[in-house]
């Protein structure tokens, strides 16, 4: 079975920075309160960027990175609840800023948090049979559009941005994956066009238990399937939604929280961005060594969950 190898990554976030001191002028909120409660420090909200900006920014970084150009793409998603318009799609809208090939698909993926999991698994089944050997998979959010700024509970921890990851299938890629969904409506929404407000909604303590019952059990069955202990991994690369999450997680499985690598101090919660950005500034920061094993855990509205496994491998040559 072929998995997936990632060979060149990108990410783009919005100029605004707004603190946690920002917040605390329009809302009944400090910035002890939030770090203590979420890890969070600042996060970027966008003034005039678009996704679309922030998504094409991104794909050229990773294409670039990958050394592949835009008539290598056979396949591109992007993973959002917060595109730039309902139609046409998020992912159109980037296929034809970087002209991608018209045989090209482009589509979006709604998995909320777990959207670029999401993208991954469904690039490693498509991409056999397109007509060319790349994919480019987008994580991206403006969530400062559809998060109501008097709100407390929702406006400290949602940001904005972008990551992308250009990736190929190969017969020796060790990549293990596994992908869920427990449907409630009730715990993270938003409503859809035509109601207003349009605002994110949350159930911060169900979502709460719902990470920790999901996130460890998926680690363990995801090293069950690789045949590997938890120590042979070398970084777990968290959904950042919220770092009381993330150090209960790595509590449960016994594993140092070193191992866990930690953004939100700077970005918040992106959503479906999480994940790829997170892996480009590790990436960018040289903490990947070809064979090192990394998980990737996500959860989220849904509810969704998904985590892979794999190994990292050093880039190849671009297939002639």
């Amino acid at each position: 079975m072929n998995g997936l190898q990632i060979l060149g990554t990108g990410r783009a976030l919005p100029a605004h920075v707004v603190t946690n001191h920002d917040l605390a002028q329009r809302v009944d909120t400090n910035d002890e309160w939030i770090v203590s409660r979420t890890g969070i420090r600042e996060r970027r909200f966008s003034q005039k960027e678009t996704l679309t900006e922030l998504a094409v920014t991104s794909a050229r970084l990773a294409m670039e990175r990958a050394g592949v150009t835009s008539q290598d793409i056979g396949l591109c998603i992007t993973a959002t609840v917060s595109p730039d318009y309902i139609t046409p799609s998020q992912a159109c809208l980037v296929h034809q800023q970087l002209q991608l090939p018209e045989d090209c698909p482009a589509f979006d993926l709604s998995a909320g948090c777990t959207g670029f999991l999401y993208a991954m698994e469904t690039a490693a089944a498509m991409l056999p049979r397109m007509n060319r050997p790349y994919a480019l998979l987008i994580g991206g959010e403006l969530l400062s559009r559809i998060v109501d700024m008097d709100d407390r509970s929702t406006c400290i921890l949602f940001g904005d941005g972008a990551g992308a990851a250009v990736v190929k299938t190969s017969e020796h890629a060790n990549w293990y994956s596994l992908l869920g969904t427990r449907g409630n409506q009730e715990a993270l929404w938003a409503p859809g066009p035509g109601n207003s407000p349009a605002y994110l909604h949350m159930n911060g303590q169900e979502v709460f238990q719902f990470a920790l019952e999901t996130v460890p059990a998926m680690a363990r069955t995801l090293l069950e399937k690789a045949g590997l202990s938890k120590d042979d991994v070398d970084w777990y690369v968290p959904h950042q939604a919220n770092h009381r999450i993330v150090a209960s997680v790595a509590k449960r499985l016994k594993v140092p929280l070193e191992k866990f690598y930690e953004n939100i101090e700077r970005y918040g919660n992106t959503s479906a961005g999480t994940i790829p950005i997170a892996l480009d500034e590790m990436a960018e920061q040289g903490l990947f060594q070809p064979g090192q094993w990394v998980m990737c855990l996500g959860f989220g509205a849904g509810l969704t969950w998904g985590g892979a496994l794999f190994q990292w491998q050093e880039k190849k040559e671009k297939e002639s």
